[in-house]
């Protein structure tokens, strides 16, 4: 399932027509006056089954947007780009001078609703046919649930809740739920995908029992259910198929993708084109081209729009015999002396870039605009991180110390390239709590938790600009609050 748009039914626009959420454009509404094909008349034939959850699986893709933004909304990057109003509407998050008015949030409120939308659509006749294996493809649409409700509830709060296809007229009658209940659908939705999923995926690129595992210990530890969450990353620590990857530099490269590590990744290619006019129908990784050098000439690495530079603070968190100092973050000053490479400076240029992704150099079948269709895809979930939520839950929970150092030192040998004790944290209590937030700080560099991680355990204070109360979410677009017609309050302070 490298590609999740190859094969979408024409019958999933019934499932996008409400909260705004939308394709790309008038084709599909053409393509359904011309098949006949609505909801009532599918899912006739395991076939149909699939071909919904291809569409279901698509909107992964967009999800770059809240990987980017996790990371620029946080202390560890800069916006960048051109200049001071390329894409406005991250500067404002950047700076935290955001408001309702802006497309880049409804961007993700839009395409995370389509997520929700399309498993909605499936689960909603998720009983209308039989075939051996319909068990295990519900649950992975329970599982895409759960993901895109997860991603809805952290960056907006209390969302609008159904276990069904959202209609038209639906957003002045359907109220926000509250964020409890949020989660109580996330948790039922993992629960029945880790009773019915292997670890073994039928392609690569789709959820597994471990990927649900993962994430429902990591809902349990963004609510604060520590023993719970422990539950969760025990049974997929100890009984799943993951490690960590040997050499972390060959982690970011190709040769990295869907590996040992990976617990749930999300699957980029550059040999469809995508444009500007729908960046979410891209099937590359449009955050890589966002995120790469500007002007860039010399090897490995291929240009980009600078966005997402990270601080000089950033760079100097790690100590210098860090491995991952290097790997994370690319220093262009010394690279270029290194290397002879040159390159531009765009707007807040700090000399430093995101070397976890940025773009490489391209194969020849590469299409389109090569700033839009990278390939890399986005580790969502890897081992290292369900260790170090582990080692938080573990902690934080009053749960066993002990146990909390050991997931946290099994990151740290990884991170230094050392076997012995040389490098582990002996700290407890609250000291140790804090050695946990700073590695999950270095180990994940880049990767778009940040923002979530500080604002989940009270230290929002660290963003410049960040006023608790107002910014731990963000605003529901102006759009969505004219759309329910006072149906739904807008979020405090905005």
């Amino acid at each position: 399932m490298k590609k999740y748009i190859n094969k979408i039914t024409k019958a999933l626009v019934v499932a996008l027509v409400a909260f705004g959420t939308h394709s790309c454009g008038d084709a599909y509404l053409e393509d359904v006056q011309v098949y006949n094909i609505d909801s009532e008349n599918y899912f006739n034939s395991e076939s149909d089954y699939y071909d919904a959850l291809v569409g279901a699986y698509d909107l992964l893709q967009s999800s770059y947007a809240n990987a980017i933004l996790g990371e620029i909304a946080s202390d560890n990057t800069l916006c960048g780009g051109e200049s001071a109003t390329d894409v406005i509407g991250w500067q404002q998050i950047d700076d935290m001078v955001h408001t309702p008015v802006n497309d880049n949030l409804r961007d993700i409120w839009n395409w995370m609703y389509a997520g929700v939308s399309r498993t909605n659509f499936i689960l909603e006749f998720q009983d209308k046919t039989d075939f051996e294996g319909r068990a295990a493809l519900i649950a992975e649409a329970r599982f895409l649930r759960a993901y895109y409700y997860f991603e809805l509830v952290k960056w907006f709060g209390p969302v609008p809740l159904k276990e069904t296809r959202f209609q038209i007229g639906d957003e002045t009658s359907v109220p926000r739920a509250p964020v409890a209940d949020v989660y109580a659908l996330i948790e039922a939705d993992l629960s029945y995908a880790v009773s019915n999923l292997t670890y073994v995926a039928p392609q690569v690129g789709r959820a597994t029992k471990g990927s649900a595992q993962a994430l429902l210990g990591k809902a349990y530890l963004f609510q604060k259910k520590y023993a719970e969450a422990t539950a969760a990353f025990d049974n997929l620590i100890e009984m799943g198929p993951y490690d960590l990857v040997e050499d972390y530099e060959m982690l970011w490269e190709a040769e990295g993708e869907n590996g040992i590590e990976a617990v749930f990744e999300i699957q980029y290619t550059d040999i469809e084109g995508a444009g500007f006019e729908c960046l979410q129908c891209s099937e590359g990784n449009v955050a890589i081209g966002f995120s790469g050098i500007r002007n860039y000439t010399g090897p490995l690495f291929s240009s980009g729009f600078s966005f997402n530079v990270p601080t000089e603070e950033s760079y100097n968190a790690f100590d210098d015999d860090d491995l991952r100092k290097d790997i994370a973050i690319l220093d262009i000053e010394a690279w270029a002396a290194q290397e002879g490479a040159t390159f531009g400076t765009g707007y807040e240029h700090t000399g430093y870039f995101n070397r976890k992704y940025i773009p490489r150099k391209r194969s020849e079948q590469a299409a389109g605009d090569l700033n839009l269709t990278n390939p890399g895809n986005y580790r969502a979930i890897r081992f290292a991180d369900v260790l170090l939520m582990a080692a938080e839950a573990y902690n934080s929970g009053g749960l066993g110390d002990t146990k909390a150092q050991e997931y946290l030192n099994r990151v740290r040998r990884r991170a230094f390239g050392v076997d012995d004790a040389s490098k582990d944290i002996t700290d407890t209590g609250t000291n140790l709590t804090s050695a946990i937030a700073q590695e999950r700080r270095l180990e994940l560099m880049g990767e778009g938790h940040r923002f979530f991680d500080l604002v989940r355990t009270g230290d929002g204070s660290r963003i410049p600009g960040f006023v608790e109360g107002k910014h731990n979410v963000f605003p529901i677009p102006i759009e969505e609050i004219q759309f329910a017609n006072g149906n739904w309050e807008q979020n405090p302070n905005y």
